[in-house]
């Protein structure tokens, strides 16, 4: 039994990780999150780039489906770090403020997040758990692995009972073109969801509430378009997908951008989750979570966190 002086550890500051970490913040757990990246966020990614430039490079925005999700958004805007957009959508859909980090920020506050920090593997020691990376270690009591399903793998050894289910998931990937213009220029639409595209979503994203006044423009290839192109450099891509953009907006020739670059998402999608909120040792000690858990969305990772730090509290 896992007394309630035990410490535990979160890798992964996406969604999941944070609302997992928060949670158990709340109910005096201590907690460490670890995340490999400079920023918080996973798939909720903002870049900024000079010239004034921004984009949200990864998830576009979050529509909340239940009632204890929509409660944390609302709360969220109530603190000013995310805003409804746009207005006028029938059911409400939200972006972080001033990039979609702003919500990632927002659930890390007064948590204990060591940046930089790649694990390279978890190892089972004297009935707690170690975590290793380049130049440390500690070792945690409880471990919650919220990073995605096809990466928690390489953390556990080869004959862990997680690895069966883990490879019952499957993930797209999604190829991602920014492209920042000079001055104003006028575009045909805000954005354009078009499924059967090999761009499948192009936005304007700097018509999103709290974004700087420059023109930016995001673009996600279609799940096809990338899985053909996945291995090419990001300036490789980046250049195939700009004439895509340009015959999108009605741009008769290809322009120069003043900002021109890709990001390459190999697993941004869930397209087969595991189908049940999280996976988890016998002794409760060892979790693995996130939106892969229940599907696609942001909410999907919010449950998985939630859940997981609901069990987690009843044995504190």
């Amino acid at each position: 039994m896992v007394g309630p002086t035990a410490k535990t550890a979160v890798i992964g500051a996406g969604m999941a990780g944070l609302t997992c970490a928060r949670e158990l913040m709340q109910r005096g757990v201590d907690v460490v999150v670890f995340d490999k990246g400079r920023g918080l966020g996973g798939r909720m990614a903002t870049r900024r780039a000079e010239g004034g430039f921004q984009f949200d490079h990864g998830a576009q925005y979050v529509t909340p489906q239940s009632d204890g999700f929509s409660a944390m958004l609302k709360q969220a805007e109530a603190a000013g770090v995310v805003a409804r957009w746009p207005q006028d959508r029938e059911k409400p859909a939200y972006v972080g403020v001033p990039g979609m980090t702003g919500l990632a920020k927002h659930l890390g506050n007064g948590l204990t997040i060591r940046k930089e920090t790649r694990i390279e593997s978890i190892v089972k020691s004297n009935g707690r758990w170690k975590l290793i990376w380049q130049g440390g270690d500690e070792t945690f009591d409880r471990v919650v692995i919220t990073a995605l399903a096809p990466q928690i793998g390489a953390l556990l050894p080869d004959a862990h009972p997680f690895n069966a289910s883990l490879k019952t998931v499957e993930m797209t990937p999604c190829l991602t073109l920014m492209v920042g213009l000079p001055g104003d220029v006028e575009l045909p639409f805000v954005s354009r969801r078009a499924p059967e595209a090999d761009l499948k979503w192009i936005v304007c994203d700097s018509a999103k509430p709290g974004r700087p006044d420059a023109t930016c423009i995001v673009a996600h290839a279609s799940r096809d378009w990338s899985m053909r192109h996945l291995e090419l450099d990001r300036d490789a891509f980046a250049k195939l997908m700009l004439p895509l953009l340009c015959t999108a907006l009605g741009i008769s020739a290809v322009i120069t951008p003043a900002y021109l670059s890709g990001h390459r998402w190999r697993y941004a999608f869930v397209s087969r989750p595991l189908g049940r909120t999280y996976l988890a040792d016998e002794e409760e000690t060892l979790f693995a979570g996130g939106d892969w858990c229940l599907g696609a969305k942001a909410e999907d990772a919010w449950v998985s966190g939630q859940a997981i730090a609901a069990t987690i509290a009843k044995r504190v």
